[in-house]
């Protein structure tokens, strides 16, 4: 740990021979999967009213969730085209 003084705290680095994955960067999320995702729901869901739909509690369980999706989608990129720069 840093004391006082203007050191910088080390950060305990993986070590590739542990870790293998580690070089290549495998140690975060999926954010092109989660996207793709994403948008293959927000299409699905209301597509699937596209029949016999009995009521409008059924509509509501099909047109919230994709909408919450397409916001999601929309703030996640925003948000990553605006994040802060190291």
């Amino acid at each position: 740990m840093a004391s006082n003084s203007r050191e910088l705290a080390k950060r305990p680095q993986v070590d590739p021979m542990d870790e293998p994955s580690a070089e290549w960067g495998w140690h975060g999320g999926f954010p092109k999967g989660t996207v793709i995702a994403g948008i293959i729901s927000a299409i699905l869901l209301p597509l699937m009213l596209i029949g016999h739909s009995v009521s409008y509690t059924e509509i509501l369980w099909m047109v919230i969730p994709a909408l919450v999706i397409v916001f999601g989608l929309i703030n996640s990129a925003l948000r990553k085209r605006h994040a802060w720069r190291r």
